[in-house]
């Protein structure tokens, strides 16, 4: 609250003293004294390079009081070639900035109005035209090459030993199903969906009998992970901040992403000094009302921790399958019994 009331008293301040020089011009203008209006335009120019000192002033300051604020190094292989993409586009783009406003500011101050003054005008310039061409063009080439060579890196293959998990958004919330041992999911359709069946999983297909659901977000530190990506019903987006990993999950349109987690969660608590920190799995993408709700905590381990908890998971076709398979043969049991009493056997 000071800092917003701070604010508001420099707003009126400068809102005042602008009247006050508006006020001064006009009255100038009546009595036909130039003299307050040569004040004026010296006035307005010092402001311009006042105002340019303040803001740069202002604008280093906001960078290194908010410095640990900003998003730390990211926790996975694929974070750090986004993270060198930012930096690298952000050295020009800072030197440009810098340049183009001194420059704009300084020359409101050079160049104020002098009525003795007169502007040189040339047409044509054909060095300042390959200049101011061929400077930006060289830079964008170079920006454009690294992102690509990134991205072919980002989007490649997976490798085989990826660790396949599936992520499906929901309102409000993610389910997240893991492939078993043999490391391959198992079919499963939307129709088959129930409350004796959340995964809506085709038990036919064995290769899903190893399939398991988690609460959590389980990963092994320098396991390449496969996420297979879907929605049931609106647009979500799978998004891990600490990752640097963000794809839309679209209704009726699967994506996957690959990538590898390079940092512990328990590394992470270290850096931190926080030992309740905790990597998580959020929505990027505005779903509904309880959209603050798309969230799963994830944890990055140790190959002998992640094996562990594998090792004591319950697989779907135990928690959903054998029911069904009990139905179904009690159903044929009544259905025999019931031909057999038809029979009079």
């Amino acid at each position: 609250m000071t800092g917003l009331i701070g604010i508001l008293i420099i707003f009126l301040i400068v809102w005042i003293i602008f009247l006050l020089s508006k006020a001064n011009e006009f009255v100038a203008e009546i009595k036909g004294d130039d003299t307050a209006a040569d004040a004026s335009n010296r006035f307005n120019a010092f402001m311009f390079l006042l105002f340019l000192i303040l803001g740069m002033g202002g604008f280093l300051w906001s960078v290194l009081h908010y410095a640990p604020m900003f998003l730390p190094p990211p926790a996975s292989e694929h974070g750090a070639w986004i993270r060198q993409m930012f930096q690298v586009s952000t050295v020009p783009i800072v030197i440009v900035f810098f340049i183009t406003h001194v420059l704009l500011f300084w020359f409101a101050f050079r160049y104020q109005y002098n009525k003795n003054n007169r502007a040189v005008h040339f047409a044509h310039s054909t060095k300042l035209e390959i200049v101011w061409t061929a400077i930006p063009a060289v830079v964008m080439v170079i920006l454009v090459s690294i992102g690509l060579v990134n991205w072919f890196k980002i989007f490649d293959d997976p490798p085989a030993e990826s660790l396949i998990v599936e992520a499906t958004g929901q309102q409000f919330l993610w389910h997240l199903r893991y492939a078993g041992e043999d490391n391959v999911l198992g079919s499963k359709s939307v129709y088959n969906i129930g409350s004796d069946n959340p995964f809506g999983m085709k038990w036919e297909d064995k290769a899903g009998n190893d399939d398991f659901k988690s609460d959590t977000l389980y990963m092994q530190i320098e396991q390449p992970i496969l996420m297979k990506i879907n929605s049931l019903d609106v647009l979500h987006s799978f998004y891990l901040p600490h990752f640097r990993v963000k794809m839309d999950a679209v209704p009726g349109i699967p994506t996957q992403f690959w990538f590898t987690p390079t940092k512990t969660t328990q590394q992470a608590r270290d850096e931190r000094d926080d030992q309740k920190f905790d990597y998580e799995l959020a929505c990027a993408e505005l779903c509904g009302q309880s959209h603050f709700n798309m969230r799963r905590v994830v944890r990055v381990v140790e190959a002998d921790e992640f094996k562990e908890w594998k090792a004591r998971q319950t697989t779907l076709y135990s928690l959903y399958g054998t029911k069904k398979e009990d139905t179904q043969k009690a159903k044929n049991n009544t259905k025999e019994e019931e031909i057999k009493a038809t029979a009079g056997l």
